[in-house]
């Protein structure tokens, strides 16, 4: 692959089957952590005494470190190669995982934690990246299928295994194990991930890649002091406006730098922008009903907690199973019916959520759950398809780096947003939004009307994807980035465009 005119070549693994195994491997680990870490988070506070507010950045000090690093992750991956990159994320990842697993306080356990946000950034956007730089056009669907069910199987095995972990062994073990487990990764990756990197005399924009981290991360911040504070507050309005003023500088500086940390003809790529919409809308709905829904179940159902957690089991195990089909499914009809085919039941689950299930039995919440995970089984892995394919090879790092990251972004929002616009129709103590409710959790139901109008968003700028096949006919591409000639890979000894 080539970057800036000159060599550049990614050797394929010599086993496909082993080279997805260690990618969803890795996100499976790195996912696991994350949802076991949110259900031990009352007993890290009870032994170390802390405020909610305190106990807090064990997962706010994580996402803030993850939220930088991962749209720069796939940029650096560019000029270092994936595999030196993403073993040195595995090691950051384990790293951190030690020092938890020690901590004597809990501000050493919140060092640990950026660590191990720092370093576990590279894990799901290499994983993507490297996908794409291996895998031809019309496999790539169900590689990056493979990567989504191990993100369904972490989200559906994290909670429970989280709670035995922490009544029998204790918080700590969660660390141990999970470093444990990454230590014997890490030989694997340096063997089957790809490998190569630019070997042109390009610079790393750095100035550009600090600029873009910093927006995510203040962005991600104001959104933190937004559910403490109020988003009124000058804390987290003070954020948003760093964050503006850094995406701009960064616009400024892709626009008028020699060698940009991305191309500013990126964002005139209608299908990649369009991805980005939809990965951003879809993920602020999906993780904003994760969230809600366990709420909804023990504040109006009475149900306890884990009994509430199972009311998510069947879509976390439905996403396990359907992610592969979807990929598989995008290579084969191209990425945008699976998209629009996703997206309809998750519109309409949401508004089935506010009008009959929101303080109905928990088995019609469980159903509307269902059917916006299985919606969302057929968004995540043909989006990400379509993400890479709507980018030339020279910029598929730094602009798949960017789509993760904001759809990162787009899951710390929305929860955020949502959870203030709940809270403000709790206290106003009236009737639903919606017209057709008539149970007795209007605020819910308003909260998740507000999901299906983000979904309807989504489903607009779904509209503006292109199919695989509209994608490899040079005749159809509109765009000046998507002139850019084909590029030579090396695979293996041989060289195919």
């Amino acid at each position: 692959m080539s970057t800036g005119g000159e060599a550049m070549s990614t050797r394929a693994p010599a086993s496909t089957r082993l080279f997805l195994a260690v990618a969803a491997s890795a996100v499976f680990i790195s996912v696991l952590t994350a949802t076991m870490i949110n259900v031990l988070i009352p007993l890290i506070r009870l032994q170390f005494g802390a405020s909610p507010a305190q106990v807090g950045w064990v997962i706010t000090g994580y996402s803030l470190a993850y939220a930088v690093g991962v749209p720069l992750y796939g940029r650096i991956s560019d000029f270092f190669g994936v595999r030196r990159v993403f073993a040195v994320g595995l090691t950051g990842f384990a790293a951190g995982g030690l020092i938890c697993a020690f901590a004597p306080s809990l501000t050493v356990l919140v060092l640990g934690r950026i660590v191990q946000g720092i370093g576990g950034a590279a894990i799901p956007a290499l994983a993507i990246v490297s996908v794409t730089k291996v895998l031809p056009a019309g496999e790539r669907g169900a590689g990056m299928g493979v990567i989504g069910s191990s993100l369904g199987a972490a989200a559906a095995v994290g909670p429970v295994a989280g709670g035995i972990v922490g009544q029998f062994l204790g918080w700590r073990a969660l660390f141990v194990g999970t470093l444990v487990l990454t230590l014997i990764l890490i030989p694997f990756a340096r063997r089957v991930l790809p490998n190569g990197g630019s070997q042109d005399e390009r610079r790393f924009d750095l100035i550009g890649g600090l600029l873009l981290g910093l927006g995510a991360g203040l962005f991600l911040f104001g959104v933190t002091q937004g559910q403490g504070a109020g988003f009124a507050s000058s804390s987290s309005w003070g954020c948003f406006l760093g964050a503006a003023l850094a995406a701009s500088l960064f616009v400024w500086r892709i626009s008028g730098a020699s060698h940009p940390f991305v191309s500013p003809v990126l964002f005139r790529n209608r299908a990649y922008v369009a991805a980005i919409l939809v990965g951003f809308f879809a993920m602020l709905a999906n993780l904003s009903a994760l969230i809600f829904t366990p709420l909804l179940l023990v504040e109006v159902n009475g149900l306890s907690a884990a009994a509430a957690g199972l009311a998510l089991t069947p879509g976390a195990v439905a996403l396990a199973l359907l992610s592969p089909l979807s990929g598989r499914l995008s290579d084969r009809i191209g990425v945008k019916t699976p998209i629009l085919a996703g997206l309809t039941p998750m519109t309409l689950s949401a508004l089935f959520m506010s009008t009959l299930a929101a303080g109905a039995s928990p088995f019609m919440v469980s159903a509307g759950m269902l059917g916006l995970t299985v919606g969302m089984s057929f968004v995540q892995s043909p989006l990400a398809n379509a993400a890479a394919g709507a980018l030339p090879d020279a910029e598929v790092g730094g602009g798949m780096g960017i789509f993760q990251g904001l759809i990162f972004l787009g899951g710390g929002t929305g929860p955020a947003l949502l959870g203030a616009f709940l809270a403000s129709r709790e206290e106003a103590d009236g009737g639903a939004i919606n017209p057709l409710y008539v149970l007795n959790a209007a605020p819910f139901s308003d909260a998740f009307l507000a999901m299906f109008f983000v979904l309807i968003i989504a489903l607009l700028a779904a509209l503006g994807l292109r199919s695989v096949a509209e994608k490899n006919d040079p005749d159809l591409r509109s765009t000046p980035m998507d002139n850019t000639e084909p590029e030579e890979i090396e695979v293996e000894g041989s060289k195919q465009r």
